[in-house]
């Protein structure tokens, strides 16, 4: 299994484990209240979006990626989503684990 299909799996994982907030509103009160610990925008999510959620994101110091598509997001948590935040931070800590040696592959 490579690193990018453990990530999505890691991610379904955490769905299940109810440790996802989703939907736009949701994740950006995550974020503004710092609870978010990793967020995902879709690399085909729209412009104004993805800009929206990286810089509040980057605000404050939640890491973000947007290396996936709406469709692999939505596959991996059985939910139609472009925006995704995770509220744990062992989770969180394990996904940018997965996604660092997915970039290095």
């Amino acid at each position: 299994m490579d690193n990018k299909q453990a990530t999505l799996q890691f991610l379904g994982l955490a769905r299940r484990a109810r440790k996802l907030v989703t939907g736009q509103d949701l994740v950006l009160t995550a974020i503004r209240n710092q609870k978010a610990k990793f967020v995902f925008v879709a690399s085909d999510a729209g412009v104004n979006t993805a800009k929206k959620f990286i810089d509040k994101s980057n605000y404050y110091h939640v890491p973000v990626y947007n290396g996936y598509t709406k469709d692999e997001l939505s596959t991996a948590i059985g939910q139609k989503r472009s925006i995704i935040g995770v509220l744990d931070a062992g989770m969180a800590k394990k996904l940018v684990t997965l996604i660092h040696n997915q970039k290095g592959e």
